[in-house]
């Protein structure tokens, strides 16, 4: 958050800077070439293309699940920042930090509906219920045609 200091803070620019933090700096997301391509309280949106390292079933040349799940737990949980954000009164770089630095996954439900065939992936995810402490979000992936691939929920702790 250091560098949000810089800058005039508003609640725009924490989401966009979160949003390119997760592009460019977080090492897993970027080994999975993950891309979120929106970042807003109301949804977030995570991409992927299929590469030949992200296939779990070489047979079929589908999607390894744990990348489903990491896509979909990904959009999930910038889904409760992005509202945590939102909900914040006090936008201040520390007030900010301490909302959002202990942030993590308490459960990830999935529920696999086919398998994943396709060339892109985009995991969409919205909150349902967003209270002190904890909040819950819906998530669905889908693919470049519009099948939907996946869905679940998540439950995160947040502030």
């Amino acid at each position: 958050m250091e560098a949000m200091t810089e800058q005039a803070l508003s609640k725009k620019n924490v989401l966009e800077f979160i949003r390119e933090y997760f592009n460019t700096v977080v090492p897993f997301n970027i080994l999975v070439g993950l891309h979120v391509t929106k970042m807003t309280p109301e949804v977030v949106e995570v991409h992927t293309a299929m590469r030949k390292e992200l296939i779990g079933n070489t047979v079929q040349k589908i999607l390894h699940g744990g990348v489903v799940s990491t896509l979909l737990d990904v959009a999930s949980g910038l889904v409760a920042m992005a509202q945590s954000i939102e909900k914040l009164d006090d936008l201040t770089p520390e007030n900010v930090e301490i909302h959002l630095k202990n942030v993590g996954t308490i459960d990830l439900r999935i529920d696999y509906l086919l398998p994943g065939r396709g060339e892109e992936f985009t995991a969409y995810a919205y909150v349902i219920r967003h209270g002190k402490k904890v909040v819950v979000s819906r998530m669905e992936l889908e693919n470049e045609k519009g099948d939907q691939l996946a869905v679940g929920t998540g439950t995160y702790i947040v502030g």
